[in-house]
């Protein structure tokens, strides 16, 4: 049983469908190696055992009786902690939420749960969602996979843990500025973030609702593609076939390959140089636009978090960690004008961008330009704080500016993601894109 913490969303369904796998006994395996884990309360915020139990009996009845809900009826999966959920707390990270209990379930809970997905319980997450590197001394800074004294990224951070230290087989997060893709980064994961405005954030407390998504880290490509189906309650994307044959990359240079360390440098450049090697065309290119994108980010982010929290940070300012309460407090000055400008400025640069990369299946950059910082030196050290938390969400922002869809794959290099963006909306041809190119740099070994 205890390879099956190990397999992906997609194998663990297969081997239910087979009747290889009970997902009563599969639940029970999961809910054990929690308990049994040393990080686990750093990991978790809650756990739901007697939903769980629920859930996985209502989907081994179904299996026994011929009469699954689909591929992923009976697996177990992680909600990062700004879902709503039914009866159990949903703090988003935050003293400012304390004792929060909603009384429904979000959206794309309702729909992972009719989808038959068995919630394990709540992942730890960046306080409010507002910092990638998922450091969070209010309530827990969950762990790095790669490196024991580091932040493993956020701010989905709990639900990369969940993923990476085998204590659930996909973590379902969100993504305002690369909050899914960077712990999946960090953790050698894949991270789906979607376009906004399509997945639902009904009962997801928000951060900055023009920006805020909701995305799934997983094993495999394959696993992102059945969640997002199931968030949504449609059809998965079909990745049957998926090949380089007659794919064109564009590489893009500006902004993202600033400042860059050596490890993700080489990791991006041996990720190109494996692509080139199997077929694919991959032309360098700059973007402008990205350039004059990237500094509206303190208007536009801020200024809408500051303005959706004022009221309820300023009650009481100090149950907050000071860096967030900070960030937040930036967005007090910017004006409605501004605001407005900003956003007619970032439309104007979104299709310029769409003209500029309309002959490419999708463009490449590195996930992060830095690795997981030391945990200790970011407590210790305010200014060190503030620069590896803006250099880390650099590269992923650009995905949020300019409202596309992105996702991360690993590379082989620990810590370092080659990050793949598409269109608007264009998820399922992205995903078929990243089967493809997932096969080429971490093809999966057969059992």
């Amino acid at each position: 049983m205890q390879n099956w913490l190990r397999m992906t969303a997609g194998d663990l369904g297969r081997g239910i469908a087979r009747g290889e796998i009970d997902s009563e006994a599969l639940c029970e395996t999961y809910l054990a190696a929690i308990t049994a884990h040393p990080l686990r309360d750093r990991i978790y915020s809650s756990v739901t055992e007697s939903r769980a139990r629920a859930e996985a009996a209502a989907a081994s009845a179904r299996a026994k009786a011929g009469q699954r809900l689909g591929l992923l009826d009976g697996v177990p999966v992680s909600w990062k902690d700004l879902f709503d959920s039914a009866g159990v707390a949903t703090e988003a990270g935050s003293a400012l939420l304390k004792g929060r209990v909603p009384e429904r379930d979000a959206e794309v809970l309702r729909n992972g749960t009719a989808a038959g997905l068995v919630c394990l319980g709540k992942t730890h997450m960046s306080e409010l969602a507002f910092s990638g590197l998922g450091l969070n001394p209010v309530t827990a800074t969950p762990p790095c996979v790669n490196n024991a004294d580091a932040v493993p990224g956020g701010s989905s951070s709990g639900a990369a843990a969940s993923v990476a230290f085998d204590l659930a087989p996909c973590g379902i997060g969100s993504d305002t500025g690369g909050s899914v893709r960077i712990p999946a980064a960090w953790n050698d994961l894949v991270g789906l973030k979607t376009t906004s405005g399509r997945v639902s954030l009904q009962g997801v407390v928000p951060l900055c609702l023009r920006f805020d998504t909701v995305g799934p880290l997983a094993r495999s490509v394959e696993d992102c593609a059945l969640m997002l189906a199931a968030l949504e309650g449609r059809k998965a994307a079909d990745l049957r076939g998926a090949s380089l044959l007659g794919l064109r990359f564009a590489a893009l240079r500006t902004g993202v390959m600033e400042d860059i360390r050596p490890e993700p440098a080489r990791a991006h450049a041996l990720a190109l140089e494996m692509l080139r090697d199997a077929g694919a065309v991959i032309d360098e290119i700059e973007a402008p636009e990205v350039a004059e994108a990237l500094p509206l980010s303190p208007v536009l982010f801020t200024g809408e978090a500051y303005g959706l929290w004022r009221e309820v940070i300023e009650a009481a300012p100090d149950k907050m960690f000071a860096p967030i309460l900070e960030r937040f407090r930036s967005g007090k000055d910017i004006s409605a004008a501004d605001y407005v400008a900003g956003w007619r400025k970032l439309e104007a640069l979104r299709a310029a961008w769409t003209a500029r990369v309309a002959g490419y299946d999708a463009v490449l950059m590195p996930s992060a330009p830095n690795l997981p910082p030391d945990q200790a030196r970011l407590l210790a050290d305010p200014d060190y704080y503030v620069t590896e938390n803006l250099l880390t969400l650099r590269n992923t922002r650009v995905g949020n500016l300019l409202g596309l869809c992105a996702v991360t794959l690993p590379t082989g290099v620990p810590s370092c993601g080659l990050m793949l963006c598409g269109q608007p909306y264009g998820e399922e041809r992205l995903l078929r894109v990243a089967q493809a190119v997932e096969d080429i740099l971490c093809p999966r070994r057969e059992d």
